[in-house]
This record gives structure tokens, sequence and C-alpha cells, in this order.
């Protein structure tokens, strides 16, 4: 019996390294890696070792006769992927599950002196930049984080309702007590060193500082929006969010974006509260959402269902929510069309559909989220508090709160470089200039998951490599013993 990848497929190939007959793609040097929703299991080809399950950090890999009621569709989902592609082809064809030659794209030199390297970050970036440099040179690593707890993107941004892609901080944590590595949390760039400061005591430094800034809207009355890096920080406890921040007195929340973070604080806004209670949730948030009124959330995409940011994953998982329903408004009849003509939309098919009347409260029977398509915001409507969303064609939704979920940028780091319109810190394959380098958010923008973190990390630590084979950067111990000379 086959295994197959489900939800939580965190896309960082651990599993695609351990397979014995390669029956797990996108690879890494396929032109699909990192543009799927999720890696995928080749029923055809899988000879059901379990070598996947044991080496996936996120525990998304099971047998197919052992997944669950809300997993059995990826037994499925897997499959399809294949539909198209050969299991096996006759010469001179090329085999879909043929091993490529190897490659190795880094020279290191054996008489490479060691490194001392700081790494600006302790989230998913920064720590697959930990791990290469800790497992593949002989390189100290000094870790530092502005807050007092490690975890970045894994401990403040991942839903309290998805505890398997939590996991992997269990894998990242273990390099916190690795010999070679000093953690210092706490310190801030800018605050407490500056980036001079660091480069002086280091021979490189890599800033994983992510991208924790908002993007606005650019509609009258924007200000009385609240962030999603607000409500998610809220949920998850982050120090820089207050517990107040989020206001659940509203019985119907829009949310402008329909991308995996808006379907995130959908789920967990009309999630039953009872069913988050031992996650890692917030105290503050579980206690707001136990007592607060909300009862629809509504998802707001300027695009049609077939352009939709959302994954097929966390759509799944927003759908088989035995509790909450799921319902597609039909305002637009476009959004019909597309729902059968297939392609991403065909997600959607069997989703009830209905015309919302935005001016009644919403249903008290059942809490449900609704997403709307062919609607973007117009203005927030309002003087001292929200009243309602006016969107595109005129229509008003009534509602006392709005989210706004249109990409998160980065902020500037005192001392770097920064491009304001990206959002990001200028760089050429993670390289700022020798001996400071960046990845992650900070350095391609707003885009991927964890796993693409770790390709990310792979090309930045390349250069710094370079740097350092080229002359470009030169170890201090080394500089040391050339003046003693």
């Amino acid at each position: 019996m086959a295994f197959a990848i489900t939800q939580t497929c965190c896309s960082d190939a651990s599993c695609v390294a351990v397979c014995p007959v390669n029956c797990i793609h996108p690879t890494p040097d396929e032109p699909d890696f990192g543009a799927t929703d999720m890696l995928y299991v080749d029923p055809r080809t899988c000879i059901d070792c379990g070598a996947c399950a044991d080496a996936c950090p996120v525990d998304a890999i099971f047998p197919v006769d052992a997944l669950t009621a809300p997993l059995k569709s990826y037994a499925d989902i897997n499959a399809r992927y294949y539909a198209d592609k050969p299991a096996e082809a006759p010469d001179p064809a090329p085999n879909f599950h043929t091993w490529a030659p190897p490659t190795f794209d880094r020279v290191i030199p054996s008489d490479l002196a060691p490194l001392d390297v700081a790494v600006v970050g302790t989230g998913p970036a920064g720590m697959y930049a930990v791990a290469d440099l800790l497992s593949h040179t002989n390189a100290t690593v000094t870790l530092i984080d502005r807050l007092p707890v490690a975890g970045g993107l894994v401990r403040y941004g991942v839903a309290p309702d998805h505890p398997s892609t939590k996991r992997i901080g269990e894998t990242f944590a273990r390099f916190h007590t690795h010999p070679r590595l000093r953690l210092k949390l706490g310190v801030e760039v800018g605050r407490d060193v500056t980036t001079d400061e660091l480069a002086d005591r280091h021979d490189a430094v890599i800033y994983a500082v992510g991208a924790a800034g908002a993007r606005d809207l650019d509609v009258p009355g924007a200000h009385r929006t609240i962030a999603a890096t607000t409500v998610v920080g809220w949920y998850n406890g982050h120090p820089d969010v207050r517990a107040d921040a989020v206001d659940l007195s509203a019985e119907r929340v829009v949310v402008v974006g329909n991308g995996n973070v808006a379907v995130d604080v959908a789920r967990v806004l009309t999630a039953d509260p009872a069913t988050l209670a031992g996650t890692s949730i917030a105290p503050h948030a579980l206690a707001a959402l136990t007592s607060g009124k909300v009862r629809e959330v509504v998802l707001l995409g300027r695009r049609g269902p077939e352009d939709a940011a959302y994954t097929a994953p966390e759509l799944l998982a927003l759908a088989q929510r035995a509790e909450v329903d799921l319902v597609v408004d039909t305002h637009d009849p476009r959004v019909t069309a597309a729902i059968e003509a297939g392609g991403k939309a065909a997600l959607l098919r069997g989703v009830r559909q209905e015309a919302v009347d935005w001016s009644a409260p919403p249903p008290h029977e059942r809490r449900r989220v609704v997403l709307r398509f062919h609607s973007a915001p117009d203005a927030v409507v309002g003087d001292d508090e929200v009243r309602g969303l006016r969107v595109s064609g005129g229509t008003e939704i009534t509602t006392g709160q709005v989210v706004r979920a249109v990409g998160y940028r980065g902020t500037p780091v005192p001392g770097l470089p920064f491009d304001d319109g990206a959002g990001t810190i200028p760089n050429t394959a993670g390289r700022v200039r020798p001996g400071t380098y960046v990845v992650g958010w900070i350095k391609r923008g707003p885009n991927g998951g964890i796993g693409a973190n770790k390709s990310c990390a792979a090309e930045t630590v390349g250069a710094l490599l370079a740097d350092v084979t080229a002359g470009l950067v030169t170890p201090k111990r080394r500089r040391r013993r050339s003046r003693r000379r």
C-alpha cells in the first residue's frame, strides 16, 4: 500500500532525499518545485518503505489505508499529480523516476579556516541557514533574535489548529544546543547592536528578519481596518501584539484577501473554541473567541475562484469542518461558470452556492465562511466605528470589523540598503555585499511557505562560501595568523 502526502506538507523536500525509488515530486531540481501546493507521492512507484514518513518534519505523510476521514481525499490528490506522467518509460525516453546524475554546486577548500557567522532571525529561513552551516561547514554560529522566544514564523505565524506544521520547530530547535552555536535572544539590531558592530565581530552576517510589516489598503477609511498580521500575532501570543488588539464584538467579519493567511484567520475566528483548547493558542485569544460574537467571516477576492491565492490543501481544511459551513456567494455569474469550467475553481464543486443578502445579519444556526469573488474594496463605511465595507459594484457588506490580508512586506534594517517598493533588502542570490547576506522573505519577498526557505538558504550559504573561496571574505582567524607573520 502506497504512502500519501497530506495537508500539512511543508515542501522542504526532506522526503525527496530519503526516497529510494525517487517517487516524490516535484524535486528541488525540477521546474515545478516551489510552484505546486505541496509535494506528491506516486502510488504506482512507491514501495511502501516508509522512509519519507520518518523524514517528514511536519508529520504530513501516511499510508493510504491509514488516512482518516478528513485526509482520505489526499490519496486521489497524490495520484492525480501523476495522471499524465509515465511511471516507466522505454529507452531512449527518460524515466520520470530515474535519479539524475549527482551535481556538486559548492567547492569548499580543504584548508578552509573556521568561519564565525552571525545569523539574525530564528524563523525557518534563519534556521535552514544555520542547519546548512553547522552540517556542512566547520563554522561557529551566533544565532540572534529580537524576541525572547525563538521560532519566528513557526512560533508566531502558524495557526494554532495546525500543530503538525508547528512540529518543524522541534527539528530546528535541536540546533539550539549544538556545540558550535551561541543563542542570543532579546537582542535587536539597531537597538542593542548595530550592523557595523555585527560585521566587525563576525566573518559574515546573514539577515533572516522576515517580512513583519503588513501592506495597506488604498481606500477611504482603510485606517479603521486591522492587519491580518495583527490577528495572527494576537491568537499566537506574539509579544508585540496587545491582548485586546482584536475586537470580536461584530457578528460578521470581512477579510480582504483570499490567500492562506486569510483562510487561517477565517478558520480560527469561526472555530468552536473547544477545539482550540489545548493547542498553542494564546489564553487571551481563546477567552475572547469563547465570549465573542463572530458568526460569519467573509473572504473577499478581487478576482475569480480560478485565480484564488489559497492553496488546495488550505481550502480543503476549510471545507471539511463539520461544525462550520462554507458558502460561495453567486452575485456574479462568472463565479459559477468558473467552477463548472474546471481548473483550480473546480475545488469548489460541491460547496453550497447562494446569493447572500449582505444587508441582513448572518444566520445564527451555524457559523459559516463565505467566499465572495470578483469584489474589490471601495471604502470602509463608518465614522468612529466600522459599519460596513462598500465593494465594487456598489454593494455594501454590513460588518463591524474589516481585516486586511493583502500581503506582508519587509521593513528596513538600520544600516542596510532597502528597496521600499519591493519591501526587501537588495541582493544577488542572497549577497548584499561580501560579508553581508540575506535569506527568506527579506531576500525574495513574502512568497513561498516554510519549505521554500530551505533552497533559499542553500543559495545564500552558497554565495557566502563562494565569497570565502574567492578571497572576498577572509576568516578572522586566518587574518590574525597573517598579521602575526
